[in-house]
C-alpha cells in the first residue's frame, strides 16, 4: 500500500517594506494571512501618520505602506495604540516636560522614576549668534533643530576675535552650553627696534590678526622670530631685538664654523647666538680638543684653555 504525501500550497506574506528610521516589532521572512506587524521609529523620532500597524492579507500582498518617521520631540506609544495627532502633541509636551524635570532631578542629585514606553528626546533651538560670528558646520534654516549632547561651532568674521569657547553643546534642560561672543579687538601702534626697521602696511589702526615685520640694519639680527601678530589680548605676540655681531678676538687662531677649519683672521666676526669651536692642547695627551663658545649680543669669550 503506497504512502500518499499531499502538499498544500499556502499563500504568505514576503517580509514587509522597510521604513527609514523604524524598526518592526516581529521581522521574518514570510507572513501567514491574518498576521500583523506594527512599525516603530528608532529613538529621537516620532511618526509623521498614525498608521504604525499592518495585517497581511488574504492574498498575500503587503498594503501600501505609508508609515514615516521624522526628527522631533518623541514620545513613543504602546504598540497597537491608535493616537491620534492632537492626542500626540500633548503627549510630546508632556514627554518635554519629564525630560525637562529629569533633567532638573539629576542635577539636585534625585533619583528619577523611569517612565515605560516614554522615549525623552530633548530639543533645543536654533542658538542665537554673536554679532559677526557665523556657525561652522552647521547652517540654521528655518524650522531647524538641534537634539541632545549635539555639538555646533562657531567661528568669528575677522578682525573680531572669538571670547569664550568655539563649541556650544544642546543640554538635557533644552538650553545650550555658554556660547562665545564675537568683539573688536585693536593694538596699539607697534613701537620701533633699536638697530632695525618695521614693514607695515599704513594704516590708521590695528585690529586682530593683523601683521608687521621687524628686521635689523646690517651687521645686526633678530633674536627672535620677525613676524608679530595683534592678539584677543590687544597686544602684540613679540617684540624682537636686534643683536650685535662677535669680533675674534685672535687673529692666529685656527677654529672650527659650521663644520669646516677657518684662520680667525679669515672669518673675522660671526653672528650673535652663533657658536665655535677653538682648540685646545690637552696637557697630558700630545693632542687637541674642541671647545665651544657662543657669541652673546656683541661678547665672545675665548676659552681658557686655548692659549
Amino acid at each position: 500500500m503506497g504512502l500518499w504525501l499531499v502538499y498544500r500550497w499556502m499563500v504568505v506574506c514576503p517580509r514587509p517594506p522597510e521604513v527609514p528610521l523604524a524598526t518592526i516589532d516581529v521581522n521574518k521572512e514570510a507572513y501567514i494571512p491574518g498576521e500583523a506587524i506594527v512599525y516603530q521609529c528608532n529613538p529621537g523620532y516620532i511618526p509623521q501618520s498614525s498608521s504604525r500597524r499592518y495585517i497581511c492579507p488574504a492574498f498575500g500582498i503587503w498594503p501600501t505602506v505609508i508609515f514615516k518617521c521624522i526628527r522631533g520631540l518623541g514620545f513613543a506609544p504602546p504598540l497597537f495604540a491608535q493616537v491620534t495627532s492632537g492626542t500626540y502633541v500633548k503627549q510630546e509636551e508632556k514627554a518635554l516636560k519629564m525630560g525637562q524635570q529629569a533633567a532638573s532631578a539629576r542635577k539636585k542629585g534625585a533619583g528619577v522614576q523611569a517612565c515605560p514606553n516614554v522615549i525623552v528626546t530633548v530639543i533645543c533651538p536654533p542658538p542665537p549668534v554673536s554679532e559677526f560670528g557665523v556657525l561652522a558646520y552647521h547652517k540654521i534654516e528655518s524650522g531647524e533643530t538641534f537634539v541632545f549632547q549635539e555639538t555646533i561651532r562657531f567661528s568669528c568674521l575677522l578682525p573680531f576675535a572669538m571670547f569664550g569657547s568655539e563649541t556650544a553643546t544642546c543640554q538635557a534642560d533644552g538650553s545650550w552650553t555658554p556660547l562665545p561672543e564675537c568683539k573688536s579687538v585693536e593694538c596699539p601702534r607697534p613701537e620701533p627696534i633699536e638697530h632695525g626697521f618695521i614693514n607695515f602696511a599704513l594704516r590708521a589702526t590695528f585690529r586682530y590678526q593683523d601683521t608687521v615685520n621687524y628686521g635689523c640694519n646690517p651687521p645686526y639680527t633678530l633674536d627672535e622670530a620677525s613676524e608679530s601678530r595683534c592678539e584677543k589680548t590687544g597686544t602684540w605676540s613679540n617684540k624682537p631685538t636686534c643683536k650685535a655681531p662677535c669680533n675674534i678676538p685672535v687673529n692666529k687662531a685656527t677654529v672650527l664654523y659650521n663644520g669646516r677649519k677657518i684662520k680667525a683672521k679669515k672669518l673675522k666676526s660671526i653672528q650673535h647666538a652663533e657658536t665655535i669651536w677653538f682648540f685646545c692642547k690637552s696637557n697630558t695627551e700630545d693632542c687637541s680638543y674642541k671647545t665651544p663658545t657662543q657669541c652673546i649680543h656683541g661678547q665672545l669669550s675665548v676659552p681658557d684653555c686655548y692659549e
